[in-house]
């Protein structure tokens, strides 16, 4: 007999740079984050759909379809507000911004309040230089970096066959190179500064992949990271204290109860 299907319950949801149409994308951990747990909003914080990448080549794969499914399927039941913020990958939302569909919104940006005060939720990239004044370059270094993580999956392969764990070569990148690691400073001190400039306790965005959570002079920075390599997220508690789980912690919350009886494709395949 099956075991019943654990559900982690949380006031928010905040998920960025699901990049679906890459085939980086973690679609099928996704899935099983997205069919155990349950919010009162859902706030898909930019490069949902990476638009850069269907341009360039198709590779739309079935877990991807599942994922908006699922998200339309969280947002048919109306126990759920869902908010799509435009990323720079899904920047052909920007023609036809603020909408509402049904009970999705989708907008620029948006004010989340919490009892410990407000919070700006933007996905980031008009702060970053390249993005905002060259999108050629942008475009270029998103190639650069999709290369990156197909060497990654190369390297991996050979690590699995050793009996070694995953290892990130483009987060190693990020975190020796000095360059990228001021990019990032500067990333986040630009968003703080908007925070205090709108009298927000704190700021939460995504676009640079680096999850974090962090207080910048006295601002509650926030980061959610990726599901392409991080597969992280931001949730809230009904308390209002947000913390970044990743995809191992929260199979971690899972298992402290039940094993499973289902495989993950019948859980895949739930309603």
């Amino acid at each position: 007999m099956a075991a019943k299907k654990k559900i982690l319950y949380y006031k928010t949801i905040i998920l960025s740079d699901i990049h679906l149409g890459t085939f980086d994308c973690k679609a099928e951990e996704l899935i099983q984050f997205l069919l155990h747990t349950r919010c009162e909003k859902l706030i898909l914080n930019g490069d949902i759909i990476d638009g850069w990448a269907l341009k360039r080549k198709n590779v739309w794969r079935p877990g991807h379809t599942r994922i908006v499914r699922r998200i339309l399927k969280i947002a048919e039941k109306k126990d759920t507000d869902v908010i799509y913020l435009r990323g720079n990958h899904d920047d052909f939302l920007s023609g036809f911004m603020p909408i509402v569909l049904d009970r999705i919104r989708v907008e620029e940006e948006h004010v989340h309040t919490t009892p410990n005060g407000d919070y700006l939720i933007v996905h980031g990239d008009c702060f970053d230089a390249v993005t905002t004044h060259s999108k050629f370059l942008a475009i270029m270094g998103d190639i650069g970096y999709k290369q990156l993580l197909r060497i990654n999956r190369i390297y991996n392969r050979w690590r699995a066959f050793r009996g070694k764990e995953f290892f990130s070569i483009s987060k190693l990148i990020k975190a020796k190179v000095k360059k990228a690691v001021n990019h990032i400073s500067n990333f986040e001190q630009h968003l703080k500064e908007l925070a205090e400039k709108r009298n927000c306790r704190g700021i939460i965005c995504g676009h640079i992949h680096t999850a974090e959570d962090k207080m910048i002079d006295g601002i509650h920075y926030l980061n959610s990271g990726d599901w392409v390599e991080s597969l992280t997220a931001i949730v809230e508690n009904e308390d209002g204290v947000f913390q970044v789980i990743d995809f191992k912690q929260f199979n971690a919350l899972l298992a402290s109860e039940f094993e499973p009886a289902m495989s993950e494709f019948a859980l895949l395949e739930e309603a």
